[in-house]
């Protein structure tokens, strides 16, 4: 059975190309590289994120309650027709990032979400974790909304497995051809040369880790991926200029636009 489950508590942080490359230096002795990356200097994650209509999870997530969750469809690059992927449940409750999975056939995949159906039984989906997605997938009609993908480098403490630090580059997205399968494309979510790293631990940061982090002047972000994506779409719907010219039109009358609080 293929199933990964995830209890950890992470930290984000952005740095530029420099600061990356001195903290990689320092670091590479103290971990273990990913399986992922003792071939290729970095392995691409792709992402379909689920949600409302109205992108009513995310648009939760935003404002920090205690708990928050999202779904989406994981790959490792871009899968085939025939290809497996992950479904994955990740839920937040104060602080501490709980990330359950099971591995799908991408037709699968896309006819569970779509139907909240069960898929027939394999061996090596994860029953469990399927039914907690049908339970999600029953509560509100969830639809493909953004296509999300990334370069990353990831490392494991040496000698345990509970440290995990990954660094993120060349972010993308888009919200048009939403598969997996549709090819790796899509528009720059951060500026060129900028650096996503995740601390991810089970318990606190180590030591050598702080002093590392203090040497650097490295301080932790408030940072969703999805969430900074999905500010932007906003932004380009209703630029500043836009909305004021819309408020100015309607002085006078009772047809104010609504507050949107992003």
């Amino acid at each position: 059975m293929a199933i990964e489950v995830f209890n950890r508590y992470e930290n984000k942080y952005l740095l530029d190309e420099s600061t990356f490359d001195k903290l990689g230096q320092r670091l590479s002795p103290c971990l273990e590289l990913d399986p992922h990356n003792r071939h290729h200097a970095t392995y691409t994650v792709t992402n379909l994120y689920y949600d409302t209509a109205d992108s009513y999870l995310i648009r939760t997530s935003l404002q920090k309650p205690k708990y928050k969750e999202k779904l989406r469809l994981r790959s490792y690059g871009v899968p085939g027709e025939n290809g497996r992927i992950y479904a994955e449940i990740k839920k937040k409750f104060a602080g501490l990032t709980n990330k359950r999975r099971s591995q799908l056939a991408l037709a699968d995949a896309y006819s569970f979400l779509a139907t909240g159906i069960m898929p027939e039984e394999k061996p090596y989906q994860n029953v469990q974790v399927l039914q907690e997605i049908a339970y999600i997938r029953s509560r509100q009609e969830l639809i493909p909304v953004l296509y999300l993908a990334y370069d990353r480098r990831a490392y494991f403490g040496a000698g345990h497995h509970d440290l995990r630090i990954s660094f993120d580059c060349n972010i993308r997205c888009r919200r048009c051809d939403l598969t997996l399968e549709a090819g790796d494309y899509g528009q720059p979510l951060l500026d060129q040369g900028l650096w996503l790293m995740e601390i991810k631990t089970a318990q606190s940061i180590p030591l050598w880790l702080c002093r590392l982090l203090s040497e650097y002047k490295l301080y932790p972000v408030s940072f969703s991926k999805y969430g900074r994506e999905y500010r932007q779409s906003l932004q380009r719907a209703y630029p500043p200029a836009a909305m004021f010219h819309f408020t100015a039109a309607a002085s006078g009358s009772a047809a104010y636009p609504q507050t949107v609080n992003i």
